[in-house]
């Protein structure tokens, strides 16, 4: 096959998996709830704690993360040897914006998904140093601890992280840092109604609670 023939279908292939709405299906196979008519009404793992329990926000965000972090290692198996280190580079944050954006509008489930938070964990864990992950997910569970709002500890960490790329851990690859900043602006921008219902005090904290039985 062809080399940018390749590197097209690892692109697709990568928007498909993000497309795999894990808090649609499991919702629907597992408790009969479609999670989008019911709470926020958004396909993520937040409100499938909300409408689901923990256990199944739990799964949801895993397997979201999982998505996106598999599309950028398999990235490997479609650039093959054909790209230099800078273009692989690249060719990883296509594909890892690609699962994404399939994450936030899944063709599988009439593109109405999630916010894209956990997918982007997963590409940060596959494209940058362990420790700036771990110290985001400190300050996410720090804000989110103190607040209940995962919103806001959503919104402040990838500030949080752009920053640690950037200015902290000194990024060197251009398109790495540029991605670092257009996350600080991606997330705030996919939560914007949320910033409004925190401004006016209206945001909804997040409870834990055990799931409801599944229908039966």
């Amino acid at each position: 096959m062809n080399e940018n023939l390749l590197l097209i279908a690892g692109g697709v292939l990568a928007y498909l998996m993000g497309s795999f709405s894990s808090a649609v299906w499991i919702g629907k196979w597992f408790y009969n709830t479609d999670v989008r008519t019911q709470g926020s009404g958004n396909a993520g793992a937040t409100n499938t704690i909300r409408v689901l329990g923990t256990k199944a926000g739990v799964i949801v965000m895993v397997l979201d993360i999982l998505k996106s972090w598999g599309a950028v290692m398999l990235a490997k198996v479609f650039a093959g040897d054909t790209l230099n280190e800078s273009q692989f580079i690249t060719y990883q944050i296509v594909v890892g914006a690609l699962a994404v954006l399939g994450h936030v509008f899944p063709v599988f489930t009439g593109f109405k998904g999630g916010k894209g938070v956990a997918s982007l964990v997963g590409v940060i864990i596959a494209l940058y140093s362990p420790n700036i992950f771990l110290m985001v997910l400190g300050w996410f569970a720090t804000v989110f601890i103190i607040t209940r709002y995962v919103s806001l500890a959503s919104i402040t960490a990838s500030i949080f992280f752009s920053i640690l790329a950037i200015f902290i851990f000194h990024e060197q690859n251009t398109y790495l840092i540029i991605l670092a900043a257009l996350i600080a602006i991606f997330i705030p921008l996919t939560h914007h109604k949320n910033i409004k219902r925190l401004l006016k005090g209206e945001e909804s904290k997040l409870s834990f609670r055990k799931k409801p039985k599944p229908a039966e």
